[in-house]
């Protein structure tokens, strides 16, 4: 190897490229004053083989071609340059850096002083001095990987938003301790697209597996030091490679082939694959981070610096560093990045972990910055799923409704209204009818659809669903940070106990309110997403920041109890339910009145007796609410152009304690049958129970019950208020009889007794704010 020759290369595409006449490199510097390509024989190579000066710049970009080589080469860069950190410039030629291109790195890095450029002496000053010792021995490399793979006839799924179920998901977790896959499978990317695993995502009915960071990230010399790792990965150095930890082998670069063989499977299988990706920072932190990458090849390119001291970073993420959007080499990148995963890849659609950083042009969040540009012009990228994390840790940073067209949002402001909801706060029936029915006041405005808003109760960031309703307080002593670390603002309810208790009124109660929870966000419009393991009530024992748990605090227990079983059953019924049901997942927004053609509302609100919902029942403490959704009035239509017809459904929500009348809607000959009920165990009644239009039906407390129009019921009636109709003057225009509160109306409207005008609840920011904490007498 030490007899290679340089040759000049090709300053495209950037990293290494495999071609018939040996390997092109390219990497971008515009500060720098000259980089070295080392190569190396192995992993364990304290030193490399050779060193060898890159000799042409075009553009920027640095490149070369060395004859000969292969894919599985190991490599590195060394890169020459000022070493002025108030000047933003940090470069260190005694630190190995890895290629921002590189689509393979072999191993993880073991800390040590090395992997820092500055001398670490303890000082506030310490970065400002270089380090000149060599950082080879502990450093991983990045690998020459060749992209050919047999993908046979796959392609991307493109499975309609509308017909989206998310499942968020972490590699490792899901599988280290489930016996059904091979030992040696266990935490792999083998492991997902394993026979069980897919079985089990087909079985549940999810469409899409959304997987936490899989490029490559650093584990923190901080958590290494405690005995923990960083387990979520959202602390990327490698945009273009999978995670080696998460392969059998990942210093060979046969990481690459594992993930497309995953891929591959589970598209077969009819499963998208969806990304957490992490483009807003890196893992080499604030200026007394270590240098692994970006900070030595360019430093002042690649991050966002103080203005008026560019020693320090921006930081609008809570990690230290944010990435510089505003320079085109940096948009190039994730822009690069993004297409390889989608063509290469074969990826169905990313997750923007803290996109509000990437929208911010100079410091504020702009609709209109240059990252949308780029995403909305490119033709490939245009076309996957785009999912937002709307916030980031910066000032104006809550951005949950103002991403553009193309976006879907995890929508916050459903998780809170459905949590503080159901554990029985006051005031939020206006907020919770919006939510139900696809957050129009958040999405509608900027010309998206309810599919917008990809509705979140839980995410990897909080509690699981089961600790929502086992838990006042969060439990992270785990993490070595005194239990300060993580959300204070839970909006959880233990329901009476804090963590596990024998108390079987208890357990049943939580078992009821995670029915509640399933229920309303699988049966709500908009794309859910269900975390992976809140099908069967998941526990982290109270931790809601497990993100340094790798271990069984954080990974799926494959040994489940009884209800366990019955709970994953509930939700895949629920998922077959809003699959088989076009009602559930309207791509419209409600109109809240007489749809053309039908005649009849596709929506009606009302109180516990039947009457229509005014601005002073919205405005009310209550805690009950009904909704009917009419299948007649959907307003959409199949591929064919056809008109698109379903069962109408009325929602009878009781947060209340104890058990609530309701009066049901319609005339005679109207009747309702119990579709759902979540007071029991089962949720889903074997012999449901009918009811007619007129009667009152006790809901039970903290329950949610859905009935369904009977068949045939709904023509039958509306034949009688067509007679009726006939039989008045045909000289004046049918007047239909006032009805009196005691009366069933007439069911052509399909809908409650009047009492008011108002269908839909008012705006937002008309509603009276309603006392915050849960009334919750004591268990009995």
């Amino acid at each position: 190897m030490n007899q290679l020759k340089l040759w000049k290369g090709r300053p495209n595409p950037l990293g290494a490229k495999v071609t018939p006449l040996g390997v092109n490199f390219a990497v971008f510097s515009e500060n720098a004053t000259g980089i070295d390509l080392c190569l190396f024989e192995d992993t364990a190579s304290s030193m490399e083989t050779v060193r060898l000066p890159m000799f042409e710049k075009t553009n920027n970009v640095w490149h070369c071609l060395v004859p000969g080589l292969k894919a599985g080469q190991l490599y590195g860069f060394r890169v020459h340059g000022p070493y002025e950190p108030a000047q933003g410039h940090r470069f260190n030629p005694d630190k190995l850096l890895l290629d921002p291109y590189a689509k393979a790195i072999s191993g993880l890095v073991n800390w040590g002083p090395e992997m820092f450029g500055y001398t670490q002496d303890g000082s506030e000053n310490a970065d400002l001095k270089r380090d000149e010792r060599d950082n080879a021995w502990c450093m991983p490399k990045s690998i020459v990987v060749d992209d050919a793979f047999d993908w046979g006839d796959d392609q991307l799924l493109d499975v309609a938003q509308p017909e989206s179920i998310y499942y968020e998901v972490h590699v490792k977790g899901f599988s280290k301790l489930c016996p059904s896959i091979p030992e040696d499978l266990r935490g792999t990317y083998a492991a997902l697209g394993h026979p069980f695993a897919i079985d089990y995502f087909k079985k549940l009915g999810v469409t899409a597996v959304e997987l936490l960071p899989i490029h490559h990230f650093v584990n923190d010399e901080f958590l290494e030091n405690k005995g923990l790792t960083n387990y979520w990965g959202y602390n990327s150095i490698g945009y273009f490679a999978p995670h080696s930890a998460y392969a059998h082998d990942g210093t060979s670069g046969d990481q690459v082939r594992e993930f497309k063989e995953m891929v591959k499977a589970l598209h077969a299988a009819g499963i998208e694959v969806i990304l957490d990706v992490v483009y807003n920072h890196t893992g080499e932190g604030n200026h007394f981070g270590p240098m692994l990458s970006f900070r030595g090849i360019d430093n002042a390119a690649y991050y966002r610096l103080v203005q008026n001291d560019r020693r320090y970073y921006m930081d609008y993420t809570g990690t230290g560093n944010t990435l510089n959007m505003q320079h085109p080499h940096v948009l190039q990148l994730l822009m690069d990045s993004l297409r390889y995963w989608v063509t290469e890849m074969h990826v169905d659609g990313f997750r923007f972990d803290l996109a509000a950083t990437l929208a911010r042009e100079f410091h504020d969040v702009s609709r209109l910055s240059a990252f949308f540009d780029c995403i909305h012009q490119d033709p490939v990228i245009s076309t996957v799923k785009l999912i937002a994390e709307p916030w980031d840790v910066g000032e104006g940073g809550y951005q949950v409704g103002n991403f553009p067209v193309l976006w879907q949002e995890w929508n916050g402001k459903y998780r809170d209204c459905l949590r503080a909801y159901w554990k029985g706060d006051m005031g939020l029936l206006g907020e919770l009818a919006y939510r139900l029915t696809g957050s129009a006041d958040l999405f509608e405005a900027g010309g998206r659809r309810p599919y917008a808003s990809v509705n979140i109760l839980t995410a990897h960031d909080g509690f699981t669903l089961y600790d929502t309703v086992a838990y006042n307080d969060k439990h992270n002593e785990a993490n070595g940070e005194n239990n300060q670390d993580g959300h204070n603002d839970n909006r959880s309810w233990n329901c009476g106990a804090e963590g596990p208790t024998d108390d079987e009124a208890i357990n049943a109660l939580r078992r009821q309110q995670l029915r509640n929870f399933l229920a309303t966000m699988l049966l709500s419009q908009g794309v859910p997403m269900i975390v992976g393991g809140d099908e069967f009530g998941r526990t982290q024992m109270g931790n809601n920041n497990a993100y340094c748990q790798d271990n069984e605090i954080s990974w799926f227990n494959w040994e489940h109890a009884e209800w366990q079983k019955q709970l994953i059953e509930f939700t895949a019924r629920l998922i077959h339910e809003r699959k088989n049901h076009p009602l559930f997942r309207r791509p419209k927004y409600f109109q809240g009145r007489r749809v053309p053609r039908a005649g009849i509302k596709d929506l009606l609100w009302f109180d516990t007796d039947g009457s229509e919902m005014n601005s002073e029942d919205w405005n009310s403490a209550n805690r009950c609410v009904g909704m009917l959704l009419s299948g007649d009035a959907l307003d959409i239509r199949n591929p064919e152009g056809e008109p698109v017809r379903d069962d109408t459904f009325v929602f009878l929500f009781n947060a209340y304690h104890e058990p609530v009348k309701f009066a049901l809607p319609g005339k005679e000959h109207v009747n309702w049958e119990v579709f759902l009920n979540t007071h029991e165990e089962s949720g889903f009644p074997a012999a449901p129970a009918a009811y007619s239009a007129g009667d009152e039906l006790a809901v039970d407390g903290r329950t949610l019950c859905i009935l369904r129009l009977v068949k045939g019921s709904q023509d039958d009636a509306r034949n009688v208020a067509w007679k009726r109709s006939q039989k008045q003057d045909p000289v004046a225009p049918p007047v239909p009889p006032r009805p009196s509160r005691h009366e069933p109306i007439d069911p052509a409207t399909i809908g409650p007794r009047f009492r008011a005008k108002h269908i839909t609840p008012p705006a937002i920011s008309d509603l009276a704010q309603g006392a915050k904490e849960p009334d919750h007498p004591p268990l009995k």
